[in-house]
């Protein structure tokens, strides 16, 4: 039996699937008619070139010009000077909130352009559907995480740095605008577009997603992680004629059955875990680069717009999970903050949901703390700042950094000697 698709999925996905072919909006107001709305570069050239920097800027600021729906702020710059922003779209003081992170990698240029044509369809769309979301949820999308990068069009920032590596170090820019962003907004739904190279006929469907596998991530949070993808993003991406299957894991072509994986564990430093360790339902999207047809290898136009397609069908899921199932987030994602100050509970310096922790791995009855000296403080005390930790003065100028807090699990992680991405040793008080 088929996954059912909700009304509303179909809905906002056919809308947001307009963009991808570059014809009018289903639901652009009246005025459009006489006054034309933004379009991409991607869309004015039909998919043959990717958005340029400056056509975003001019894009994101007609958009903010033409909407009072939306707003955009800088959230830090970048070593060569470009910035990083964030676009506030809806209800700015609802207590349920989304954040799509676009492009963390600079040559997957997809994510972000379906986050730009989104922005847009967001900001001007009239149906009812659209309203209602709108009304009861903020959405802020960072529509180009990796600017460098993506001017670049390599993998990484302009230092050479997997930005999607940096989600616990914090070293770089990007990854300290992000942290920023989601310490202060506190969102509920982390969403991270990606793309990803084929391996035909093993790895080789139109769009991959996954969850945060990293045990510390709170049982309710992993449940709506798994509900996002199974629920609504794929049957999404389904219903728009796309394949969808599990990011990292190699299957069968003829029974589906998995072979290996070769991506997709629990570190903690990639953003889709952390999101989990921190309370947030994450979910990452990989579309498909290579061409699929003699067609799309002898225009590259066509293959970019399937790409773009593939990520807007998967957005329309997303928006309807978030729309349908807002309490029941809500009410998950705030359990998961509060459950930090009972301070219970086993914290995992590894595995993964599908790879159990060992007992070298499993902090089963962690400490109440952590001490650091001054030397240690002052080396970090801004990336745990951006991380949300709260540590307490502990004589000599050092600090201590208890665990019972909402970013509890996250801690030990930051802290603690045994874990793989630790930002200092710290010493672990075992009585309080």
């Amino acid at each position: 039996m088929k996954p059912r698709i909700p009304l509303r999925v179909r809905t906002l996905a056919l809308t947001l699937s307009a963009a991808a072919l570059a014809v009018p909006l289903v639901n652009a107001p009246a005025e459009a008619a006489h006054t034309p709305l933004p379009r991409t570069g991607f869309e004015t050239s039909n998919g043959a070139r990717w958005t340029g920097q400056p056509e975003e800027q001019a894009f994101l600021a007609a958009v903010d010009r033409g909407s009072k729906r939306t707003s955009i702020g800088r959230i830090g710059t970048t070593k060569q000077g470009r910035p990083l922003q964030l676009v506030r779209i809806g209800a700015q003081h609802a207590s349920h909130t989304v954040l799509l992170i676009c492009s963390q990698h600079g040559d997957e240029p997809s994510g972000r352009d379906a986050c730009l044509s989104t922005i847009r369809d967001l900001a001007y769309a009239k149906d009812r559907n659209t309203e209602r979301l709108l009304a009861r949820t903020r959405i802020l999308v960072v529509p180009t995480a990796n600017p460098d990068g993506r001017a670049a069009n390599t993998r990484g920032n302009s230092d050479g740095v997997d930005i999607n590596r940096d989600h616990i170090a914090l070293k770089t820019a990007e990854g300290r605008a992000t942290a920023a962003v989601i310490r202060d907004q506190r969102p509920d739904v982390i969403y991270d577009l990606h793309e990803y190279g084929a391996t035909p006929p093993y790895y080789d469907k139109d769009l991959f997603d996954l969850w945060p596998r990293n045990l510390n991530t709170d049982a309710g949070v992993h449940r709506e992680s798994q509900a996002l993808s199974g629920q609504y993003v794929r049957p999404a991406a389904h219903h728009g004629g796309f394949s969808t299957g599990t990011y990292g894991i190699w299957t069968d072509p003829v029974t589906g059955d998995p072979i290996k994986q070769t991506a997709g564990d629990g570190q903690e430093r990639i953003l889709r875990n952390a999101s989990g360790v921190k309370n947030a339902v994450g979910l990452l999207i990989e579309s498909r680069v290579d061409p699929l047809t003699e067609e799309e290898r002898a225009d590259s136009s066509l293959n970019n717009r399937r790409r773009v397609g593939s990520q807007l069908s998967a957005l329309g899921g997303l928006l309807s999970f978030t729309e349908e199932r807002r309490d029941r987030l809500e009410a998950t994602t705030t359990a998961a903050r509060l459950s930090g100050f009972r301070d219970r509970g086993p914290v995992y310096l590894g595995g993964a949901d599908n790879d159990p922790a060992t007992p070298e791995e499993t902090l089963q009855d962690p400490p109440c703390g952590y001490r650091l000296d001054a030397a240690q403080y002052a080396d970090i005390k801004d990336e745990l700042a951006l991380h949300g930790v709260v540590s307490w003065p502990a004589g000599n100028d050092g600090a201590f950094v208890p665990l019972r807090q909402s970013q509890r699990e996250l801690i030990p992680l930051l802290l603690d000697s045994r874990a793989t991405y630790h930002l200092a040793p710290g010493q672990a008080i075992t009585a309080c």
